[in-house]
């Protein structure tokens, strides 16, 4: 049974790592925090719970896990400390041996955060003021904190629902967990486990409740989003035509879709659908199709050339982003100059660029071509380069232009910040921002570039 009193006026920090789903998860775990009670720490303050919802992507990725416990404990001294996410469920038995962890969740246990939190709790009471302790409760927290660690990836079955925004103008809904892919680079499948999801029927339920509080915007995110349906048996399309009904939801996202998923009916949807942006994010990773055998891809150049090339057919004004690896092993510099060329010939606009990281475990490791971290960085460079020269060609074709705008809160005095239909960034001079336009769609016409070129100057036309 969950006391809530205990919470009453606690105060918590959430520090979140990694990719949109986990802010949306954190947003969320904040959410449940908040009814029972718990009120969010400003800054400086000395936080009662600090949660931080960790990334496991890379090695780097890890240290700034690591680095990241060991600040919150720091800062917060006597907090109750709960760790999850991808590192938690990985390296849950080191993360429970940091000075300071009083909670390790897994994949599977973060969907009873509350319940774990507030046994836990009691219990820790109770050990610090010498009172007798729970013996169920101890035996509750002894497994989270230390029994996940040896939970299979097919084990791993819970589904948390999550549609929040947290401090952002745009909710943020999770539509799928797990991957099903284990491509041999990638723990996430050992982090997060198979592919799952709820039913179209309780999306569009959340959908509708994101509309009620007044969001005007859904971001859709997952771990693979194009293979929802893996558990109600129902297509992703179908997801995508039922959300578009909703009334009040002006704008939806689509976030990294999968090329082999990325289904030509579903671009011909979003073209003519009412809410559905033309913006698309699709995960490349290498443009060699003898590296993408070695990552164990399931497309090739061609596939993606070809979903890339109708998506521009259908919406010529769309804002295509790109995930590519550099550096990852098997990438000979021939390979690698393949990669280049391909991307340079495509009508994509920007380019997520990471460098490969081994990660234990993995089927990569028994690749024997290793590329070193020089080259590495020298590769990044050159991807990073282009990918400037792509988003600036794409957002200089707009200057002049008239386009709605969905603009973010900004601090008082400061620029506001948002977004046009086809995810070109917009700032609006401090003179003529007002707080009344945070999640409001006004008109406007787009200038030149700001100072360092990473969004179009804006002047009102007026608000809609």
């Amino acid at each position: 049974m969950i006391d809530s009193s205990a919470f009453q006026g606690k105060k918590a920090a959430y520090y979140t790592l990694g990719c949109k789903l986990n802010f949306s998860e954190t947003s969320t775990f904040g959410k449940m925090l908040e009814d029972m009670g718990v009120i969010t720490a400003k800054k400086g303050e000395n936080a009662d719970i600090c949660l931080i919802n960790t990334c496991s992507v890379t090695e780097v990725a890890d240290h700034k896990c690591r680095q990241a416990i060991h600040r919150m404990v720091r800062q917060n001294p006597g907090a109750f400390v709960i760790v999850t996410g991808c590192y938690a469920q990985l390296e849950s038995e080191n993360v429970s041996k940091i000075e300071g962890v009083d909670l390790v969740l897994g994949a599977n246990e973060k969907a009873n955060l509350i319940q774990y939190l507030s046994d836990a709790w009691a219990q820790k009471f109770a050990v610090e003021n010498g009172l007798p302790t729970n013996g169920e409760a101890q035996e509750l927290s002894d497994s989270a904190l230390h029994q996940h660690h040896s939970v299979k990836t097919k084990e791993i079955r819970t589904f948390q629902p999550s549609c929040s925004r947290g401090n952002r103008t745009r909710y943020f809904l999770k539509v799928q967990d797990g991957c099903n892919y284990y491509c041999t680079y990638c723990t996430i499948p050992f982090a997060r486990g198979n592919s799952r999801n709820p039913s179209i029927e309780s999306l569009v339920a959340q959908c509708e409740q994101a509309a009620a509080e007044g969001g005007k915007e859904i971001v859709i995110t997952g771990v693979n989003i194009g293979d929802f349906g893996q558990t109600t048996h129902e297509r992703f399309l179908d997801l995508v035509k039922a959300m578009d009904k909703v009334e009040g939801i002006k704008r939806y996202r689509i976030s990294s879709l999968e090329p082999d998923l990325c289904d030509d009916d579903l671009i011909a949807y979003c073209a003519e659908s009412r809410a559905f942006m033309p913006h698309f994010h699709i995960p490349l990773q290498s443009g060699s199709d003898e590296v993408l055998k070695l990552m164990h891809r399931r497309y090739d150049k061609a596939l993606f050339a070809h979903k890339v090339n109708l998506i521009k057919e259908k919406m010529p004004d769309a804002f295509i982003g790109v995930d590519v690896m550099v550096g990852c092993r098997g990438e000979t510099p021939e390979c690698f100059e393949e990669c280049y060329e391909f991307l340079k010939s495509l009508p994509v606009t920007q380019l997520h660029v990471f460098p490969y990281s081994e990660r234990p475990g993995t089927a990569a490791l028994k690749i024997p071509y290793v590329v070193d971290e020089k080259e590495k960085k020298m590769r990044s460079k050159r991807l990073l380069e282009l990918s400037d020269q792509k988003t600036q060609e794409f957002y200089a074709q707009y200057i002049g232009t008239e386009a709605e705008v969905l603009f973010e809160k900004a601090p008082r005095g400061k620029a506001m910040h948002g977004f046009t239909k086809n995810y070109v960034r917009v700032e609006l001079s401090p003179a003529f921002a007002k707080e009344e336009y945070d999640n409001q769609l006004i008109k406007v016409r787009l200038g030149d570039f700001n100072h360092d070129k990473t969004a179009l100057k804006a002047e009102l036309v007026d608000s809609l």
